[in-house]
């Protein structure tokens, strides 16, 4: 079936029935509503303390750089730290180097461009929230998560969560532009950002040409939205 979104290390999901191999249920961040298969929930009894801050953090079997990889967790996973050395924090079974983790009392970002480097280049997925494939209104909550704001996963349901609307003569840098099934971001009053179905990446395009792409198609630009800093 249809893939929704993805769910992060970390996040909280409340399972409310099970049906085979899966269970359905809601994530406890934006309430969104859908199946995920049994083997990739845990009964998590800690509280996560820390958040990932750098994208594709390695996991080590030990508090040392050259042990061996366990893979990786992306940006704005959430984490338990167990123990804490000079350079590795301990999570459980795996180590994480301390430069790429925040604790999540200390955690203040108010710049989400800052991890649009993160993104850029990243291949379009139709209910994508990582690095490794995001749509565009992944890459807006994904972005948003990053500075510790709530996000509604879809445009939508952003169109309507944001209300502070602007005109396009007065559009700035991080003002949301809003189609029908499609949103983007400016970085300035000519350029924007977004996961663009067409180039089947997050791309940096010029915002009068986008408007124009998508007028023929018959989808005209609905709104321009300021999220609060």
């Amino acid at each position: 079936s249809e893939k929704l979104k993805e769910i992060l290390y970390g996040e909280q999901f409340i399972a409310k029935k099970k049906v085979k191999d899966y269970y359905f249920g809601f994530t406890e961040n934006d309430k969104y509503q859908g199946f995920i298969k049994k083997n990739h929930l845990t009964n998590q009894t800690v509280k996560a303390d820390h958040i990932i801050i750098h994208d594709k953090t390695r996991l080590f079997r030990s508090n040392k750089i050259n042990s061996k990889l366990k893979g990786f967790l992306y940006l704005n996973s959430k984490v338990k730290v167990f123990q804490k050395k000079k350079l590795f924090s301990n999570i459980g079974k795996y180590w994480i180097e301390n430069k790429n983790l925040c604790p999540l009392t200390r955690f203040k970002n108010n710049d989400f461009f800052k991890n649009l480097k993160t993104f850029k280049k990243t291949k379009y997925v139709w209910g994508g929230n990582t690095s490794d494939g995001i749509d565009c209104s992944g890459l807006v909550q994904e972005l948003m998560k990053s500075i510790n704001q709530k996000c509604p996963r879809d445009s939508k349901d952003q169109l309507k969560f944001y209300k502070h609307k602007v005109s396009l003569k007065d559009i700035k840098k991080g003002d949301l532009l809003f189609w029908k099934g499609h949103v983007a971001i400016a970085i300035n009053k000519n350029e924007l950002i977004h996961a663009y179905g067409p180039r089947k990446k997050v791309v940096v395009m010029k915002l009068n040409k986008v408007i124009q792409e998508l007028e023929k198609k018959s989808l005209k630009l609905l709104s321009i939205k300021r999220p609060k800093k």
